[in-house]
């Protein structure tokens, strides 16, 4: 570093501490030295959700959050704009990517007993993080004005309608109106471009970091870590770890943006929004299907409601659900394999939420959604008798 760089460093520590706050949470930040490759999804999240950010903040020059001209101004930044095709389609298949390194990130927590004390708080603010994208992902879904968006926004918000005596009242107040329409799409418009993603999905992640740092991390063996001999700087150890993982994420990632930009986009979203043709087969986007095939898996409309919001918030419960001392299912056989067919089943939520409810599918989605909270239910029986294996002592 040069005289003047080193100067110029000295006045800034003088009255922040700038160089202190880098040591102590990013280069010299104590990191276990056994996490594998499962923890990278952390950092990639970071990433991507800064990219769906910047490149969210570009399409608003040009959007317009009015029923008559929505439609036409996507049209317009993907035929007009100086390469808003390519600014389009990366805000468009970022959020499949952030659900998916999520929904990563949260089975490894499941699995190597994340959740488990002292990161209770943790726990907590990453099932408060991924409500806030689904929020997020919902609201922004209506923005393009297609016929998806349009009758998807429009089945989604019905389901308010569910609730006793406020029901009615607060699918109004969603909508601003007695239907979709302008009115929601600017609010919808306000919430996720502003709102949702600075104000509580950034607050949550800046609070979750302050937390994880405060405790320190888990590690796949489960167990605590003496910092002096178990633990490695961040930096460059894990800095270089996580830089090449995001590259070859970010390669995969462009390698759809350019070939295959159509992969995760609903067709049905390139015709404009017509209330008077509601389209075949209205499905959500991949990452909300198994929740939806959890709703469709129950035959009463406020009991599918109940099901789909518990199968989400049933998760930020398992501190409680885990009777074991061990941390790691590594060690517990029966919960490892009960995770494992947990995880399998949760696929194939997915799929059935792609298919129409009828005949034996129906059944099998019962089936599939009576297992989810079936494995919840049993889960502090499983953790409890479980013939734990023997823990090292050290990583």
């Amino acid at each position: 570093m040069s005289e003047k760089l080193r100067g110029v460093q000295k006045w800034v520590d003088r009255r922040f501490p700038f160089t202190a706050f880098l040591e102590k949470h990013i280069t010299q930040y104590p990191t276990p030295k056994n996490l594998n490759y499962w923890w990278n999804f952390g950092s990639a999240l970071g990433i991507f959700f800064t990219i769906q950010l910047v490149t969210g903040f570009w399409l608003t020059m040009y959007y317009k959050p009015d029923a008559n001209l929505a439609f036409a101004s996507v049209e317009h930044i993907m035929r007009d704009v100086h390469f808003g095709w390519l600014l389009r389609y990366i805000h468009a298949i970022c959020p499949s990517a952030i659900f998916l390194f999520m929904y990563i990130h949260i089975g490894r927590g499941m699995f190597y007993g994340s959740y488990k004390q002292p990161r209770e708080l943790i726990w907590w603010m990453g099932v408060a993080v991924f409500l806030a994208f689904m929020a997020e992902s919902f609201m922004g879904y209506l923005l393009p004005w297609g016929q998806m968006s349009f009758w998807g926004a429009t089945a989604i918000t019905n389901l308010f309608d569910a609730i006793p005596f406020i029901g009615p009242s607060l699918v109004i107040w969603l909508r601003g109106d007695f239907a979709i329409g302008d009115s929601t799409l600017n609010r919808f418009f306000s919430l996720h471009t502003t709102v949702i993603p600075i104000a509580v999905i950034g607050a949550l992640i800046f609070m979750k970091l302050v937390a994880l740092h405060h405790v320190g991390s888990n590690n796949p063996v489960g167990i605590d870590i003496d910092k002096k001999k178990d633990a490695v700087p961040f930096s460059p150890y894990f800095v270089t770890k996580d830089l090449w993982f995001i590259a070859l994420l970010l390669t995969i990632f462009f390698l759809f943006v350019f070939f295959d930009p159509e992969f995760v986009l609903e067709p049905d979203n390139s015709e404009p929004a017509n209330p008077f043709k509601t389209p075949l087969h209205i499905v959500p986007e991949w990452y909300f299907l198994p929740f939806y095939a959890i709703l469709r898996a129950i035959p009463h409309k406020l009991g599918g409601v109940v099901a789909m919001n518990g199968a989400i918030l049933i998760v930020a419960f398992l501190p409680y659900l885990d009777w074991s001392k061990v941390r790691s299912a590594r060690f517990q056989p029966v919960r490892k394999w009960m995770t494992y067919l947990f995880f399998a089943n949760f696929v194939l939520l997915g799929w059935l939420g792609l298919k129409p409810p009828v005949g034996g599918l129906l059944l099998l989605g019962q089936v599939c959604t009576a297992f989810y909270f079936l494995y919840f239910v049993l889960y502090p029986l499983f953790t409890w008798i479980d013939r734990t294996k023997a823990e090292p002592e050290r990583i």
